[in-house]
């Protein structure tokens, strides 16, 4: 049974950065309207999903999203996914202390760019002092361990801790092994996405995507529009999935 459901509110985003899943760009665009997502996700809720997670596009830059936050906060469990530009805006920011989701990550997508890490670092440890719980999504590229290891341990060292770290390995291109994902944490336990060593279709977990499609992966092809905007819709969307691995190196595990 689906309980967690993750929604990208939009292709749009000002950082651009050319391996984007989402292929999100400065000019990308936005199709979803708070007023539908609210009776939306509401009514995923009523049927036995209790987390959402926002990302995009970037999500601080969709309109209405601290609407969407305030709305939704009573009711279920709310994070985000963020590359924490927008929250270098004072008034932004100011607006998110008004309107507080659960737990926010902000990506590193670029480990050998000491500002890019300095910023995040800073952003995340200043999320946390106000009592929201924050943590990091290190994006990994083949070609960047040695970069990743060393941001890791920086992290490690600004008291964010191995449980507040999510390794993102790169999709389609220069995707990192498990291997390297582990030495990056020098040997130790840490988070990576489920399909790190198998792909395998989800049993709780589904992706609607910024063009209003689903399917169980955010990577995954062969999305299928929404019949319509409710759980019904959802499931009878998810149904017509063919799900296959957004990796060649992987098979789908039955």
């Amino acid at each position: 049974m689906i309980d967690r459901i993750s929604i990208d509110l939009s292709n749009f985003c000002s950082k651009q950065c050319d391996f984007c899943y989402n292929h999100s760009t400065k000019e990308g665009n936005v199709i979803w309207k708070v007023e539908e997502l609210i009776p939306f996700i509401l009514d995923l809720h009523k049927h036995g999903i209790d987390a959402v997670s926002f990302g995009g596009g970037e999500p601080f830059e969709f309109e209405g999203i601290f609407d969407l936050i305030s709305s939704l906060m009573d009711e279920m469990y709310v994070s985000v996914t963020s590359n924490g530009l927008p929250l270098e805006n004072e008034e932004c920011f100011s607006k998110l202390m008004d309107n507080k989701p659960d737990k926010i990550h902000i990506t590193i997508h670029h480990p050998e760019n000491k500002n890019e890490v300095d910023r995040v670092i800073k952003m995340v440890n200043k999320i946390a002092s106000e009592k929201i719980k924050s943590g990091v999504n290190l994006l990994v590229s083949d070609f960047n361990t040695d970069e990743a290891k060393n941001v890791y341990l920086r992290l490690l060292e600004n008291r964010i801790t191995s449980d507040r770290i999510i390794l993102i390995p790169r999709r389609f291109s220069h995707s990192p092994t498990a291997k390297q994902l582990s030495e990056i944490a020098c040997g130790k336990p840490f988070q990576s996405p489920a399909c790190l060593t198998g792909c395998k279709q989800p049993t709780e977990f589904c992706s609607v995507s910024w063009d209003k499609k689903v399917n169980w992966c955010s990577y995954a092809k062969g999305k299928q529009p929404l019949k319509e905007l409710s759980y019904k819709g959802l499931m009878e969307s998810l149904n017509q999935v063919e799900f296959g691995s957004c990796n060649s190196n992987l098979s789908v595990e039955g």
